[in-house]
């Protein structure tokens, strides 16, 4: 590794934005004219009145550039706060996966017991298929889609990253 390489590591971003057309763009936007990647990113209405959403967005960075990121993100109008979940503490992430498994006979019982190890529920069955639903950190997910290559998996849909900071106060 040379002196000036700095080391990338992953970071939750917690971004609260006015609810308004073409803002998720413009986020995408300055990540990708910069040539930061988006690894996840997730958007939902925070607000009762539909005005106020709360985009959350995993990338690696360096610090360096992560605190140039957050600098960038806060400076767009409609961006009413920026937290780097990963820096300000404890924070709990999940994702949500709908996994697409097909088999019959032996493939059929270990997918049904590899999932029961994960606890994963069945949302659909058919004769020849299931699609189980699974909760959970990132890792838990790749690790169950990874188990389910060796018994039929055909089809992953994931939602991305979900995180709260914990504690009583907001992030």
């Amino acid at each position: 590794m040379h002196i000036t390489e700095e080391i990338r590591e992953r970071h939750t971003l917690a971004v609260i934005v006015d609810n308004e057309p073409g803002i998720l763009a413009r986020i995408a936007g300055l990540f990708t004219a910069r040539g930061y990647n988006i690894e996840s990113l997730t958007v939902t209405d925070i607000s009762d009145d539909d005005l106020v959403s709360r985009i959350t967005i995993v990338t690696s960075a360096s610090a360096h550039v992560m605190e140039q990121i957050i600098a960038q993100l806060e400076r767009l109008v409609p961006v009413h706060k920026v937290t780097d979940l990963t820096t300000h503490g404890p924070h709990v992430e999940r994702e949500l996966a709908l996994v697409k498994v097909a088999g019959t006979g032996d493939h059929r019982i270990e997918a049904l017991r590899l999932a029961e190890v994960y606890r994963a529920h069945v949302v659909d069955a058919t004769i020849g298929s299931f699609v189980f639903e699974l909760t959970g950190g990132s890792e838990k997910i790749d690790a169950f889609v990874a188990l389910m290559k060796e018994v039929g998996l055909v089809e992953v849909a994931r939602t991305g990253v979900v995180a709260i900071s914990r504690g009583s106060e907001a992030a």
